[in-house]
């Protein structure tokens, strides 16, 4: 039994991995094994990377390097966890995935789009099925992003232009990506959650 793979989206704050998580747990109460991963990360050489990437200065990197990087992170995370997890017929969750990229690296710090795609489809070819895009006013977000201030802090410390730029990309591709569906961050966790169980589950039912 082949299993699905759903992703989550979204600027920094805005609920995204919350969201994951509630969802894996609502989902292992209906009987489904899931496994909750993220991105970047997933797998013990992509945490490594991780490190590299949200810590540090904001010019730390070259948009260039940090696509390199953030792929070969993905293709780790692809070939450790989600590829095995599939195998197995469960349920694969991950707190970001290939859309990040394509915001974050591909449309935001120059016109990198296409080099993203060409490396997507060179070293990793998958797309989820089924990719929730969780929107909120950008500078909510941020406003969110930096109260949890941590060591992970260099893309919220690119500051509000860039979380509107990506709040305005994902939208753009959530209208030309069937897979994507557009949750509103605003309002009650509860009530998020479940519009996003339901929209799960019927995806499930398929």
């Amino acid at each position: 039994m082949a299993g699905r793979f759903f992703s989550f989206e979204g600027i920094d704050g805005s609920g995204k991995s919350t969201q994951a998580r509630l969802l894996a747990t609502a989902l292992r109460a209906e009987g489904h094994t899931v496994a909750l991963t993220r991105e970047p990360g997933g797998s013990p050489g992509a945490e490594e990377i991780r490190r590299l990437v949200l810590e540090g200065d904001p010019d730390r990197w070259s948009p260039e390097t940090e696509i390199l990087l953030f792929t070969a992170a993905r293709r780790d995370h692809l070939e450790k966890t989600i590829r095995p997890a599939l195998a197995r017929g469960e349920i694969v969750i991950t707190d970001r995935f290939a859309d990040s990229t394509r915001m974050y690296q591909g449309i935001s710090r120059g016109d990198l789009a296409a080099t993203v795609d060409q490396l997507h489809a060179l070293m990793i070819g998958v797309e989820p099925d089924l990719t929730f895009l969780i929107d909120i006013d950008p500078a909510v977000g941020l406003a969110r992003a930096q109260s949890r201030a941590g060591s992970e802090m260099r893309f919220e410390d690119m500051g509000l232009a860039l979380q509107s730029q990506m709040r305005a990309g994902f939208l753009t591709l959530a209208t030309q990506t069937p897979r994507f569906r557009v949750i509103s961050g605003d309002g009650d966790q509860a009530a998020i959650a479940a519009t996003i169980k339901a929209a799960a589950l019927t995806h499930l039912a398929r």
